[in-house]
């Protein structure tokens, strides 16, 4: 089997089921696909239909299919690491298990902490507490507008975020004070990012509301991966790997010989078909946000359902930018169900769909013990050594 290139797509936060452990997370209950489907009476998914998704799990609208029919292999994942957020579920993915989950702060972080970031940072700050980040510049913008303090929030995720107004905090200064936010959060308190958070809007008449709104200027400022991923192993051995939306800031440049940087899920699948366009080999590694930036977090039921049905949609000019040599890696890094109470990610299996015009089709991978899995897979095809976790399928493509 000549494979040269490899498309991982991420679809963040499509969970698919909630794993044995989700209640240890407060997750039970929690099924992000089928919650989905259900509450909205259905799913219009043919082509992800088609590669198998029904297959895997039952899904209202999204029927299974025998295995002649199917134009996929399909299977789930396991999460093996500790946690549930987005930076261990990529690294995950990438051949890291991650046995020690990252720490989080559901009081607000420590006076330490926030003494050492205003002493450095020359301000005064407003929150430091976990909050929803729409909410929480509708509650304290004006005031940030008025004082110029930025605002410093977490969630339930390792995260420590900053939101400015860009014309209060010009974003070159935000970025700015994320770094010296990341050089402080060390240690103990490694958070797994610093995140900026510039907004735009101005405050509301009398009796009005605030129209404070956030941008796509949003940067991550994640911790380096503890250990090479396979995209270090894939780059050494002279191939091509290029992260697209994201994934850049989740793995701090680590292993990736392009970045490029996208707004949104139309934005991060045009640059994707753009990229698979060009020539060269190795792999590309694709983050799809909105799901759970703008759907999953928000519980936007109905969002949800409509960026599941946009990326179906797009899904055959993916599949018609491959070449006969190229697989297609369809998963997540963990759930976001919108219809539960919590707003935060959930412990959940992600889907696995594998696609190529050189591989086998109707494949049942099964049940994956880790996401890892894929990382050893990628490892397995272009021949790299050293990545310490994971099973390959590829005998089974």
């Amino acid at each position: 089997m000549n494979l040269n290139r490899i498309l991982i797509i991420v679809l963040d936060s499509v969970g698919i089921e909630e794993l044995p452990d989700a209640a240890d997370y407060g997750d039970k209950g929690s099924n992000t696909l089928q919650n989905i489907a259900t509450a909205v009476g259905g799913l219009n998914l043919p082509v992800l239909q088609g590669l198998g998704l029904g297959n895997i799990v039952s899904l209202s609208g999204v029927s299974g299919a025998s295995c002649d029919h199917v134009q996929g292999c399909f299977g789930k994942m396991a999460e093996a690491s500790m946690g549930k957020d987005t930076t261990i579920g990529h690294w995950e993915i990438a051949g890291i298990i991650s046995q020690k989950p990252f720490p989080v702060y559901p009081q607000g972080f420590p006076e330490e902490v926030i003494e050492a970031f205003t002493v450095s940072i020359g301000r005064k700050i407003l929150g430091n507490k976990p909050a929803s980040g729409t909410q929480i510049i509708q509650e304290l913008g004006e005031e940030h507008v008025r004082t110029g303090y930025p605002i410093v929030y977490t969630s339930a995720d390792s995260v420590f975020q900053i939101a400015a107004h860009e014309e209060i905090i010009p974003l070159d200064e935000l970025y700015d004070i994320c770094r010296i936010a990341r050089k402080i959060l060390v240690g103990q308190h490694q958070v797994a990012r610093v995140i900026a958070r510039p907004f735009i809007g101005q405050k509301g008449q009398i009796g009005q509301k605030n129209n404070f709104q956030r941008t796509v200027n949003r940067r991550d400022f994640s911790v380096l991966p503890p250990e090479e991923t396979v995209l270090n192993f894939v780059c050494k051995a002279g191939y091509e790997t290029i992260g697209i939306g994201k994934i850049s800031d989740i793995f701090g440049g680590s292993g990736l010989t392009r970045s490029i940087l996208t707004h949104g899920n139309a934005d991060g699948i045009a640059k994707t078909i753009e990229c698979l366009k060009q020539y060269f080999e190795g792999v590309v590694f694709t983050n799809l946000i909105d799901f759970d930036m703008l759907y999953g977090h928000r519980n936007d039921v109905e969002g949800y359902k409509r960026a599941l049905e946009e990326f179906d949609q797009a899904l055959p000019e993916i599949i018609k930018a491959m070449r006969e040599t190229d697989l297609l890696i369809l998963t997540a890094d963990h759930g976001c169900d919108p219809t539960t109470l919590s707003t935060d990610h959930s412990r959940e299996f992600v889907p696995l769909l594998v696609y190529g015009a050189a591989i086998r089709r109707g494949v049942n991978l099964g049940i994956r013990q880790t996401f890892a899995d894929v990382g050893q897979t990628i490892a397995d095809i272009f021949g790299v050594k050293g990545l310490k976790n994971g099973e390959s399928f590829l005998g089974r493509l």
